[in-house]
């Protein structure tokens, strides 16, 4: 056990085996929702079990729910063995929705999804490993990727309102939802909890609230209890999944958008991430910067490449991280803890299958609600800076199209700031995106 204190440099960072246990299961609480979330978000809500794709390949929630635990738990460890953090990683919200919503509109296969997720990856693993990442910081305007997260929660908070029936959303516009079906009432209490949980700072408030509403849609007709809540891994579904890659949907220029956002947002929301909860774990220098910061980039950006690899959607650094920094986890022993838990979740697949839109909904919301939290950073006193976020967003809520959003955003941002002669204030990196941006809109 010295050893492993010692590897871990327990006593340098004044830390112990409860501090990082207890830090551990508080990470892995407050982040579990990835596991309910993600299958959905890539097969759709609602009772199926399985969606066929664009090319004819049945892809289903089993698989997503296991291979997301078997990645999550590996990346997490690699990021505990080689950069010695207590940082846990999954597949992050943003991404998934964008190829789901594609693979489900028979838009996209997912094949087609991970192999754009791949290169993501790839072009991440460069940038990292030839040390690039401050030319990528500088080039995109602070405005364009704050807007770019904040648009993907406007979108999966809208996902949250449609699937719980919060909303209806029918041909002649959208509207309240039937406040007296029992499956739209758990929603609403459960949004109430995680709301409620959330002000009192209790960890793990998005998970709870999924539990409590799961567990009353049982009386309530609304969740369906399963035989059996551990089995062995249906591994005919993950042969699916695995290595599926389509390079065939990579060659438009629609696949540029969606390659650009898949990066953005593993980028920025790492870069965000670790410099966020080194803070708050006193792991910075004096200038404000986390030393040997190219390993967790590294870990960040290999995730995302093993992940695509293996049927998962960009794989990030999660800023729910936090909580078990703040239970006092200081070291990679924290993540270790998180690896292993999420390990043992590869064999309860049916006791997350179970969970019901009601409950997955409100999770949707709220992780909506976190995304656009950035929205208020936006400068909104220089109209040229402004104008192209509110496009992105504008356009990413009315048509419901991530990319189309993103696209229109960006473009909106150079057309103003060269319209109104700041066009030294825009990076060439960003005149040279605009090109294959136009081609999208005029040949997507």
């Amino acid at each position: 056990m010295s050893k492993i204190a010692d590897f871990f440099k327990f006593r340098e960072r004044n830390t112990s085996y409860k501090k990082e246990l207890i830090a551990g299961i508080t990470t892995f609480m407050t982040m579990a929702y990835v596991l309910v979330v993600q299958p959905g978000a890539i097969v759709g809500y609602g009772d199926a079990a399985f969606i066929i794709d664009a090319n004819g390949v049945m892809i289903t929630k089993e698989a997503i729910v296991v291979t997301c635990a078997i990645i999550s738990g590996l990346i997490t460890l690699l990021m505990a063995l080689y950069a010695n953090l207590p940082f846990a990683l999954a597949t992050g919200m943003g991404s998934n929705f964008m190829f789901g919503a594609l693979i489900q509109s028979q838009q996209l296969s997912f094949g087609g999804a991970m192999a754009m997720t791949l290169i993501s990856g790839v072009i991440f693993l460069l940038l990292t490993i030839f040390g690039i990442r401050d030319l990528i910081v500088k080039a995109i305007p602070k405005n364009i990727k704050i807007s770019i997260g904040t648009a993907i929660g406007f979108f999966i908070a809208y996902l949250g309102f449609k699937n719980t029936g919060i909303a209806a959303f029918t041909e002649s516009g959208m509207g309240m939802g039937n406040f007296t079906d029992p499956a739209v009432m758990l929603a609403v209490l459960g949004l109430v909890i995680i709301a409620i949980l959330t002000a009192y700072k209790v960890n793990g408030a998005i998970l709870i609230g999924i539990v409590i509403v799961t567990l009353l849609g049982i009386p309530a007709g609304v969740t369906t209890v399963p035989s059996t809540f551990a089995k062995v891994p249906d591994f005919t579904g993950l042969g699916n999944v695995m290595f599926n890659l389509d390079f065939k949907s990579v060659f438009s220029f629609s696949s540029v958008i969606l390659i650009f956002t898949a990066f953005c947002g593993d980028f920025f929301s790492t870069l965000g991430t670790i410099l966020g909860v080194s803070a708050k774990a006193g792991m910075l220098d004096e200038n404000g910067d986390l030393p040997n910061i190219q390993q967790p980039f590294l870990v960040d950006a290999i995730g995302t490449c093993v992940g695509a690899l293996t049927g998962n959607t960009v794989i990030t650094t999660f800023v729910e991280s936090s909580a078990g920094v703040e239970a006092g986890g200081r070291t990679g022993f924290t993540s270790v803890v998180v690896s292993v838990i999420f390990m043992i979740m590869v064999f309860l697949s049916p006791l997350v299958l179970m969970i019901p839109n009601a409950a997955t909904g409100p999770a949707l919301i709220f992780v909506g609600f976190l995304m656009i939290s950035g929205f208020k950073d936006i400068d909104f006193a220089d109209f040229s800076e402004s104008f192209g976020p509110f496009v992105m967003i504008m356009f990413t809520v009315f048509t419901g199209s991530i990319a189309s959003g993103i696209s229109a955003g960006i473009l909106a941002f150079v057309l103003i700031k060269t319209a109104t002669g700041k066009f030294r204030e825009v990076h060439p990196i960003m005149y040279v995106m605009a090109i294959p941006l136009i081609c999208y809109f005029i040949y997507g």
